[in-house]
């Protein structure tokens, strides 16, 4: 089953995307300039291999709502999220703000 909702952060708005997968849920949070994601997100793939795409990410490890993507600290962040002050233990929700 795929959801799709709008989720608003100190007046920012920004969309949330949850999967239900056998055995497992992809879930993410996005606007125009980058997203958040659950474990699913191979932020070496995105740093090596597509390196010159600059995109925007931060992966969060053993979430299962959206709720706890926004919450839980960031596991690892992509370079692009770096040059934005996006890093590793900083919480969802704050990576996304951080964003614009």
């Amino acid at each position: 089953m795929l959801e799709m909702e709008p989720v608003e952060i100190d007046g920012q708005l920004f969309s949330a995307v949850s999967m239900k997968l056998p055995k497992t849920n992809f879930m993410a949070v996005t606007n125009s300039v980058g997203y958040i994601m659950c474990g699913a997100l191979d932020v070496q793939l995105l740093n090596d291999k597509l390196k010159d795409r600059g995109i925007v990410a931060g992966r969060a490890v053993g979430v299962r709502t959206i709720d706890q993507l926004l919450d839980a600290p960031l596991e690892s962040v992509t370079i692009a999220a770096e040059e934005l002050g996006i890093t590793v233990g900083m919480t969802g929700r704050e990576a996304l703000l951080k964003m614009k």
